[in-house]
C-alpha cells in the first residue's frame, strides 16, 4: 500500500509517499480500505516536530478515516467486512489501509459521503470531549469559541446551535465572520476588536460559562477575563505559545474559575471508546438527519498531501480539508 511518511521534521514539503505492506488487525481491531482522510492541525504539527509523541504512538500521520473494512481482528462484533465506518485513528490514516480500535469507530450514517464522513471523527470527538464532557456546556449556557471557521470551531458553532447553546467565535476575516454568523453565533473579528472587550460588551459584563482555546499562553489573561463566575476554560491547542508568563492568578480565585485541558492522542482506548459511545447516543442521530455536517473546504488526492498542509499553514480554510484516497 501507499503511506504517506515523515522522513524528517520541517515544512510541507518533507511528507512523502512510500510503500509498505498492507497491515493486519489485531485483537479488537477493524482493517479499514482507507476512502477519504482528513487533515488536522495536530498533524501539521507532528510533521514540524512540534507535537508530543509518546513511544507506541504510530508515526504515519492522520488521525480520522472513512472507508470500507476489509478484515476484523479477533473479539471484535460490532463490525463485518463491508461496513462503512469513520473513525479515530491513533495514527496512520494518511493510507490506503489503516488499523483502527473497533470502539474507535462509528457507522458512516445514511446519505453521508466518505469525504464528509472522513471530516468527522476528530472534530466530534474532540468538541465533545472538551466543550460538553470537560467544559459542561448544556443549553442555555453562553459559549465561546476561538478560531470559529476552523475545523473544531465549525463543528462546536453547529453542535452549540442544535443544543440551544448561545455562541460567540473570533475570526480573523470579514468572510469568516459572515461565516460564523451563519452558523448562528456572534462573530467577533479580532484583528479589529480585542475579543474579551467584545464578549464584555455582547454579554452586559457577564461573560461567557465556557471558553474552548486553540491559542494557549497568549489569550490566558483574556480568556480568564472573558469567564463569567465558575466559568470554565478548556484549552485544546497552543497555537500561539504553550506558555504563560506573568498571569495574575487572582481573578481565578475570585470567579471560582476552572482552567483545564486535554490532548485527544494521549488519551487511552478505552477513554476514546467512551466518547465514541456518548457520541453514537448524542450527535448520530442528527448526522442521520442530515444536520450538524461537516462543513468540507476542499480535497486533495493522497499524493498532494503537501499542498493540503500548505493549505492549513495558510490559514484560508474554512471547515475541513480532506484527503481523498480512493473509492
Amino acid at each position: 500500500m501507499t503511506f504517506i511518511a515523515i522522513p524528517q521534521t520541517g515544512g510541507p514539503e518533507v511528507l512523502q509517499p512510500q510503500s509498505a505492506p498492507v497491515p493486519q488487525p489485531a485483537d479488537g481491531e477493524l482493517l479499514v480500505k482507507v476512502h477519504a482522510a482528513g487533515i488536522n492541525r495536530p498533524d501539521v504539527l507532528q510533521r514540524a516536530g512540534l507535537y508530543p509523541m509518546k513511544p507506541g504512538m504510530n508515526p504515519v500521520p492522520g488521525l480520522e478515516i472513512a472507508g470500507e473494512v476489509v478484515a476484523v481482528g479477533a473479539n471484535v462484533i460490532r463490525y463485518a467486512v463491508g461496513d462503512r465506518v469513520c473513525a479515530l485513528t491513533n495514527g496512520g490514516g494518511y493510507a490506503e489501509y489503516c488499523t483502527v480500535p473497533a470502539t474507535q469507530a462509528l457507522p458512516v450514517p445514511e446519505g453521508v459521503s466518505m469525504v464528509q464522513a472522513a471530516a468527522i471523527p476528530e472534530t466530534f470527538f474532540t468538541v465533545w470531549a472538551n466543550l460538553f464532557a470537560m467544559g459542561n456546556a448544556k443549553a442555555g449556557d453562553r459559549v465561546l469559541i476561538h478560531g470559529g471557521t476552523s475545523g473544531i470551531g465549525t463543528t462546536a458553532l453547529m453542535l452549540c446551535r442544535a443544543w440551544g447553546i448561545e455562541a460567540y467565535a473570533t475570526a480573523g476575516s470579514a468572510e469568516k465572520c459572515e461565516e460564523i454568523r451563519a452558523l448562528g453565533a456572534t462573530a467577533i473579528n479580532y484583528r479589529e476588536q480585542d475579543f474579551a472587550e467584545a464578549i464584555q460588551q455582547h454579554t452586559g459584563g457577564k461573560g461567557v460559562d465556557v471558553i474552548l482555546d486553540i491559542m494557549g499562553g497568549p489569550y490566558l489573561e483574556r480568556n480568564i477575563a472573558s469567564l463569567a463566575q465558575c466559568g470554565r476554560l478548556v484549552i485544546i491547542g497552543f497555537l500561539g505559545s504553550a506558555v504563560a508568563k506573568e498571569i495574575n492568578i487572582l481573578p481565578i480565585l475570585a470567579k471560582q474559575a476552572i482552567i483545564t485541558g486535554s490532548l485527544l492522542r494521549s488519551r487511552t482506548t478505552e477513554q476514546k471508546g467512551e466518547i465514541a459511545d456518548a457520541l453514537s447516543q448524542h450527535v448520530w442521530p442528527l448526522l442521520a438527519k442530515g444536520e450538524c455536517l461537516p462543513m468540507v473546504d476542499k480535497t486533495y488526492p493522497l499524493r498532494d498531501v503537501a499542498d493540503a498542509h500548505r493549505r492549513m499553514e495558510n490559514g484560508e480554510h474554512i471547515g475541513k480539508i480532506v484527503l481523498t484516497v480512493g473509492e
